[in-house]
């Protein structure tokens, strides 16, 4: 601890009903003494009168008082419940920033602190911040775990089993002349074949937590005026992207955001593909061609839409594959009959301008998502690709441990490999780690 005490807004800025001031460090109860008259009891509200240093009141709010090490932090730590106005807030702060030996909080700095006290550990400071930025319920179930320790106790059980792995070779090497248990050595190997083999079942989950964090990519494709502009403002129930019947009108690419079933999507207009003529193409329009492709090769999933007035273009067509979806547009001007050519691929008849089919576009499409994103049995997600790195050299260090001639090899191997885990939950030198993780905190927390 630096023996400082900060204070920040610890709710959002702005106007509000309530606004939550939180302190912490040595002088948090001198500066709730001076602003409410006294600490109340330790974690009870209590309903107090919040004044100045001349006694004029600024507000009548909620104070909590909560003793290290017992607190979040693991320092003493306070917190203001007034009411949300600008008026009231800066107020407040002016009062906390005269407090002798206060100061204010730079991002991340409560949730370092609690970092620092062992109050968390590296996964469940990173499931704090993945809970607040969470956007969809499917987010939010995975960072609250996260944040709960489910990753951090696995990874833990794991870093425990090695330092018993690791002791009982090293026994090996520094009593070899002494009457060690019979068949200590294949116990090991045993045991290290284990927990390489759970290692690599988590890695082989697809990226599935990654994936959930950042949300799925899917790339709209399709001639130009095959109405994939259209859909996409159907999707969105808003005019997101420009719709007209000149053809070319999309050219760049043009993303909207959406919950699907909990789960984060993002869906990607791109411009029209067609052939063009080098010598008197519009080189706009063939960027956007281009930036089309390559959105279409990024995407976890392409949507591709034909106008069922036109049928087939076969440029389109090549496009298609196993991660493929395929709107049949138009629908109401062109009847719903199946498009030919396309068999053993999921074909939607729809009306952008209707809405007929959507819901069965939608379904199916949802479908997708939460096969590639939904929770796999009950093992903790890898979330970040830390994570993954780490992860990956400690199962590597497993596996030459297992193959060693030498017990003195084996041993340096299973360092490496608690190491590794070490590096997960920040049980390891990991500062540089720290200080970028925390920047991207708000202030407050």
């Amino acid at each position: 601890m630096t023996g400082e005490t900060i204070f920040a807004l610890s709710s959002a800025p702005g106007r509000a009903g309530v606004a939550v001031l939180r302190l912490s460090g040595p002088a948090a109860g001198h500066a709730l003494r001076a602003l409410a008259g006294g600490l109340p009891p330790a974690r009870h509200a209590a309903l107090r009168t919040i004044a100045d240093p001349a006694g004029a009141p600024i507000d009548r709010g909620l104070v909590l008082w909560f003793p290290g090490p017992n607190s979040f932090t693991g320092e003493d730590l306070a917190e203001l419940h007034v009411h949300g106005g600008r008026a009231v807030i800066q107020a407040v702060t002016d009062v906390l920033a005269a407090q002798p030996g206060l100061r204010p909080a730079e991002a991340g700095e409560f949730t370092r602190r609690a970092f620092d006290a062992g109050k968390l550990d590296l996964t469940e400071v990173e499931g704090l911040a993945d809970l607040i930025d969470a956007e969809t319920r499917a987010q939010a179930r995975q960072a609250l775990r996260q944040m709960d320790g489910a990753l951090g106790r696995r990874i833990a059980d794991w870093r425990d089993r090695l330092l018993r792995a690791r002791a009982h070779i090293e026994a090996e090497i520094d009593f070899a002349d002494e009457d060690l248990p019979e068949g200590l050595g294949a116990r090991v190997r045993a045991e290290v074949e284990g927990l390489a083999g759970e290692i690599a079942a988590m890695l082989a989950d697809a990226g599935r937590g990654e994936r959930l964090r950042d949300g799925l990519t899917v790339a709209i494709l399709g001639a130009p005026n095959a109405g994939k502009s259209s859909l996409l403002n159907a999707v969105a129930a808003r005019e997101a992207a420009i719709v007209a019947e000149t053809a070319g009108t999309t050219r760049d690419v043009v993303e909207v955001h959406l919950d699907l079933g909990g789960y984060p999507v993002t869906l990607a207009d791109t411009a029209g593909l067609r052939a063009l003529d080098p010598a008197d193409a519009d080189p706009v329009e063939a960027e956007g061609i281009r930036r089309a492709r390559a959105k279409a090769g990024q995407a976890d999933l392409r949507l591709v839409v034909f106008d069922a007035t036109r049928g087939v273009d076969p440029a389109t067509a090549d496009l298609i594959d196993a991660d493929t979806l395929v709107a049949w547009n138009k629908v109401d001007l062109a009847g719903t009959g199946q498009p030919a050519g396309l068999a053993g691929h999921p074909v939607y008849p729809v009306s952008a301008h209707t809405r007929a089919g959507l819901p069965d576009l939608l379904d199916r499409l949802q479908q997708d998502v939460v096969g590639r994103l939904g929770v796999v049995g009950s093992a903790p997600a890898i979330t970040r690709a830390r994570h993954r790195s780490a992860l990956a050299d400690a199962a590597e260090a497993l596996h030459r441990a297992g193959r060693a001639d030498a017990p003195e090899l084996a041993a340096d191997d299973l360092r490496h490999a608690t190491h590794a885990l070490g590096r997960v939950t920040g049980q390891v030198d990991v500062e540089d780690l720290l200080d970028v993780i925390f920047h991207d905190f708000c202030i407050g927390k």
